[in-house]
């Protein structure tokens, strides 16, 4: 719908399609966020009206806490961005550069590990287990102060266990597509070109195919096989997100064990 009011100069109204497009995708990670932290905890999931009810009630949460980092950050990089201006003096330039370059290096470093390590992975995992704001951004500086080496680690063990599921997806469908890109020519008799009968196990729709350059035909059949392989598409999205969703929530849990109460 995006992509069809930008064909049309509607900007405005692609706006609106775009951001509806992007909360159902925040509070559809949320809700699920909700469901599998209770599964982590122990408890019984909630269902999944309920988990969107919730979504909607406590999602704005991890959003203000990264909005909160982010703003924390801003203000770092405004003071490195100063007294980087101020090596220019004359007199304190070159001392002050001796400083500034360490300090630097290990604030930058030390700033992007935390943010695609902790407090990204991590922020949303706080809010569904029934922290707010201000208890998730306490939480947070707890872990960056004191458990960041465990923290980075059990991130990084999820993002490669995330990266696994992705490569055993991307088997299953690439073999199961070639096979079927043999298959349903010869078989059903379909007359598509074999970029279109594959096009949709990429996310692919007949205006993104079309504007690639590819051969489209704009037949039931042709349409049909974009369906399809859509369904494939989301589906290969969705596990590899499940299981990033649920290990982020382990690995909360397994530091907030560690860490000292609230």
């Amino acid at each position: 719908m995006t992509e069809s009011a930008l064909a049309h100069e509607q900007r405005l109204l692609a706006g609106v399609y775009g951001g509806g497009a992007l909360a159902v995708a925040f509070y559809g990670v949320q809700a699920t966020g909700l469901m599998l932290m209770d599964q982590a905890m122990g408890l019984v999931s909630r269902d999944p009206v309920q988990a969107w009810r919730d979504a909607l009630q406590v999602g704005h949460r991890s959003l203000l806490s990264v909005l909160c980092w982010a703003l924390g950050v801003a203000m770092a990089l405004t003071l490195l961005g100063a007294l980087m201006w101020a090596v220019r003096l004359p007199v304190v330039g070159v001392p002050l550069l001796t400083l500034v370059l360490p300090l630097g290096v290990v604030g930058c470093g030390l700033t992007m590990v935390s943010t695609g390590l902790v407090v990204g992975p991590l922020s949303g995992p706080s809010v569904w287990a029934g922290g707010d704001t201000r208890q998730t951004l306490a939480w947070i500086r707890r872990v960056l102060t004191r458990q960041l080496p465990e923290a980075a680690l059990l991130s990084f063990a999820v993002l490669l266990l995330t990266a696994l599921v992705s490569a055993a997806v991307s088997a299953v469908v690439l073999s199961g597509a070639r096979l079927m890109g043999l298959l349903l020519p010869w078989v059903a008799q379909l007359d598509l070109p074999p970029q279109q009968l594959m096009a949709g196990l990429f996310g692919y729709g007949l205006r993104s195919l079309g504007a690639s350059g590819a051969p489209v035909t704009a037949s039931p059949q042709g349409i049909a096989s974009l369906a399809g392989g859509g369904m494939v598409f989301v589906l290969a999205l969705v596990l590899p997100a499940l299981v990033y969703i649920r290990g982020s929530c382990a690995a909360y849990l397994a530091l907030d064990e560690l860490a000292e109460p609230r």
